[in-house]
């Protein structure tokens, strides 16, 4: 099972595109590519999930414990013929002075060779340093190639491949050429939505065919073969029990609500729970559902619409208010808001929550977060697990005009959520937050809200 790391020598280096046309140009091949993003993220993972047509893994160290990453990458590669890892920012960024959580620790963790990404505008011998000071710094990591990335002609590339065999004993093995058409735009069509497939599928073959037409596709497969062997005994085979399904738990998922890891959705499934899709869209009503999840996405881009749908906000309130079992995060939460403004522009939305979304140029909450219970959760606890845990938020909304006395289920010890201090608020059976949760480190909120949706529908 080769495998490689991708990564760049800072932000913005066109790292998520190269990985995108790499991972389908290997797909196109024949070979069933597994690919992983370290990091929280939702929108890399998903272009890179249609890319190979296998689910996208987060790796991240904030969330998750060292030796629970290597079980899951171990296990996600079984059935796999190559494994594309794609970093976050440049290759030694983190959060901490001496590395231990940065893309070169993940990549030492896994013992995976790396690519390096160099956006190459404006440079020529500079770029010798570069790659030197790349190497130097870390003896420990194993950058096995280089693809050079905007690079402004072949006479350009021409002096960076010269240079570059010159002062360093670093292969080049790609060079893609600057153009508009090999750009992502993440805002709009990050999240492929079942509309707009077309334009998403247009895009990843146009960045198939510049990878394979750019970079040597088999030094990229020699390079994932100095990978060492897995160990099996690391993957332990996961056997999968037939669990019987208790609860119905429906999940928009369409062109403004998608942000979903899918693992936690396998996890939750695993915990009994018959998973059901609905579009918040064009769906005029409610599947016939026991719990609600409502994930986040960009619900500003079809505001009018969900507010032109009334029947189904009619639903979902008449659904929370009930006492049916709600949980949602960041873009649900805007969702099941009284309103949402943007660009000047105010539509209604669910109303069961006494707030107003409203959308900024700037991030609200950015980055990773910690969440201390405040024992107001209505989910049921576990035996065994703490009331502290890590998490992540990325907002350009807050939530205004807040009214009543509200209860919270977190208080917030890192990060923004709500109102800087607390985060999920609590309303009946509803539980809603700007924080995004995942079912790793202990935190196995999946289990814990299948649990609640199904106390609430035996009434207990």
């Amino acid at each position: 099972m080769p495998y490689f790391f991708i990564s760049a020598a800072h932000k913005s280096s066109g790292k998520t595109t190269l990985s995108v046309g790499l991972t389908a140009a290997l797909s196109h091949r024949g070979l069933e590519v597994q690919t992983f993003k370290k990091g929280p993220d939702y929108i890399d993972p998903l272009w890179l999930s249609s890319a190979s047509g296998r689910a996208c893994l987060n790796l991240d160290f904030f969330t998750t414990p060292r030796q629970e990453i290597e079980q899951a990458f171990q296990t996600a590669m079984q059935g796999a013929d190559i494994g594309v890892i794609e970093g976050n920012k440049g290759l030694y960024d983190g959060l901490d002075l001496d590395g231990s959580n940065s893309n070169a620790a993940l990549a030492a963790l896994l013992d995976a060779p790396v690519v390096l990404v160099i956006d190459a505008r404006g440079m020529t011998r500079g770029i010798a340093p570069l790659i030197l000071g790349y190497q130097a710094f870390d003896p420990g990591i194993r950058i096995a190639g280089v693809i050079l990335n905007k690079v402004g002609g072949s006479r350009h590339e021409g002096k960076l491949r010269r240079v570059i065999e010159h002062y360093t004993d670093l292969s080049v093995i790609g060079a893609v050429q600057l153009s508009p058409d090999l750009v992502i735009d993440e805002r709009h069509l990050g999240l492929m939505p079942s509309n707009e497939a077309e334009q998403a599928r247009v895009k990843i073959h146009s960045l198939r065919d510049a990878v394979a037409s750019q970079v040597d596709l088999e030094r990229v497969i020699e390079i994932a073969m100095e990978a060492p062997p897995l160990i099996s005994s690391m993957a332990a085979t996961v056997v999968q029990k037939i669990i019987p399904k208790r609860v119905r738990i429906g999940f928009p998922r369409d062109r403004v609500f998608g942000f979903y890891y899918p693992d936690d959705l396998r996890k939750m499934e695993l915990a009994g729970a018959d998973l059901v899709p609905f579009n918040s869209l064009e769906d005029s009503h409610l599947p016939q559902v026991d719990g609600l999840l409502v994930g986040g996405g960009f619900p500003e881009i079809g505001m009018a619409e969900l507010e032109a749908n009334r029947t189904l906000r009619s639903e979902i309130l008449d659904f929370v208010e009930n006492d049916g079992p709600v949980y949602a995060e960041c873009g649900g939460l805007m969702y099941l808001s009284r309103s949402l403004t943007w660009k000047g522009k105010t539509c209604r939305m669910v109303g069961a929550i006494p707030g107003d979304a409203v959308m900024h140029d700037r991030p609200q909450g950015r980055g990773y977060a910690r969440l201390h219970e405040t024992g107001l959760s209505p989910w049921p606890r576990l035996e065994g697990q703490g009331c502290d845990f890590a998490a992540h938020e990325f907002h350009y909304s807050s939530l205004d005009n807040l009214e009543g006395d509200l209860d919270f289920a977190y208080e917030v010890t890192r990060g923004t959520g709500i109102d800087g201090r607390h985060d999920g608020i609590v309303y009946k059976n509803l539980l809603a937050s700007y924080t995004h949760l995942r079912d790793v480190g202990g935190n196995h909120w999946t289990q814990r809200f299948v649990r609640h949706v199904e106390r609430c529908k035996s009434g207990a």
